[in-house]
């Protein structure tokens, strides 16, 4: 059992790690790549390598964080420590508005491709799945 609960635990953090990744930038509006995080980490007296960092993101159970690390992590990204490892909670304020701005994106690139491919085929057609498209984000 203890390997499961290390194995659900190193999913968890990956889990976390590359949502962050994919949704927050640098102060520089970046993505947040390995050398960022390294001396971001190295700022806060914490060293890791190249592998290390991979084992992380991938759920590799041969890496145990400790709390140095997380607590550095968080700092890194700006958010509660506590958030990389807990498997329920609530998304940090910043991830919750770039996952809204995603969603928004999204909604739109998807009404300019039915505009583009139904608009002058099939009019009704276009305006069902705009009403649908609507309809998803007032309901969010």
């Amino acid at each position: 059992m203890a390997d499961e609960d290390r194995r659900r635990s190193a999913e968890i953090l990956a889990d976390k790690i590359n949502l962050l990744l994919d949704t927050l930038r640098t102060e520089a509006s970046e993505t947040y790549d390995f050398t960022t995080i390294q001396q971001g980490l190295k700022d806060r007296g914490v060293a890791i390598s190249r592998t290390k960092w991979h084992y992380l993101k991938t759920a590799d159970i041969r890496v145990r964080p400790d709390e140095k690390l997380l607590r550095a992590l968080g700092e890194v990204f700006g958010v509660d420590p506590r958030y990389l490892v807990q498997e329920d909670g609530p998304l940090p304020q910043q991830v919750e508005q770039e996952l809204a701005t995603v969603r928004a994106l999204r909604r739109a690139e998807v009404r300019n491709f039915a505009a583009r491919a139904l608009g002058q085929i099939d009019p009704e057609g276009l305006q069902a799945i705009l009403e649908v498209i609507e309809k998803d984000q007032r309901e969010r």
